[in-house]
């Protein structure tokens, strides 16, 4: 498998897994209207601004990332075919500086769904315990939906490494 291949199916991946965050996004916003076309408790009123704004986040994050692959998947032939060796060194340097942005993602996450399960504890009003409980939501789905692209992406990492092992090996 050369390396355009490799990068190729990377990206239709993530193209893939980033329409998650559109299709949840809908969801979200559906939900926003059915309490506020269907809420009659306060608790349920509370919860239309938090989950159309975590619907206009995640959808906001869905189709950034989505059009940033397609992009990339288009410009992926163009590069490689100017420069192989230029496209094989900066896919591996993309590849090693996402893997060190999860980490960043997957320590931060966790806080933030700490502090909204503390908010939930310690705050008793409608409007907070909707903004926390939608907020847990959210985050749980981006860390669903971040875990398989990290995993994905190490694995691409690792098949990049293989190549050029191999490359080197036959020179």
């Amino acid at each position: 498998m050369d390396v355009l291949k490799l990068a190729i199916e990377w990206a239709k991946a993530e193209v893939f897994s980033t329409r998650f965050f559109i299709f949840f996004a809908i969801g979200f916003l559906i939900a926003s209207i059915g309490f506020w076309q269907l809420g009659k408790t306060d608790l349920a009123k509370a919860y239309i601004i938090p989950t159309l704004v975590a619907g206009i986040l995640l959808l906001i994050i869905g189709c950034g990332t989505n059009y940033t692959n397609i992009k990339r998947v288009k410009l992926f032939e163009k590069n490689f075919n100017t420069n192989k060796t230029a496209f094989y060194q900066s896919e591996i340097e993309r590849s090693e500086n996402t893997i060190k942005q999860f980490i960043v993602v997957f320590k931060l996450v966790p806080i933030l769904i700490i502090v909204a399960a503390l908010l939930i504890l310690f705050i008793n009003t409608p409007t907070w315990r909707a903004i926390s409980v939608t907020t847990i939501t959210m985050l749980i789905l981006i860390l669903l939906i971040d875990g398989n692209a990290q995993s994905r992406i190490e694995n691409y990492h690792k098949e990049l490494k293989l190549l050029g092992l191999k490359n080197e090996l036959k020179k």
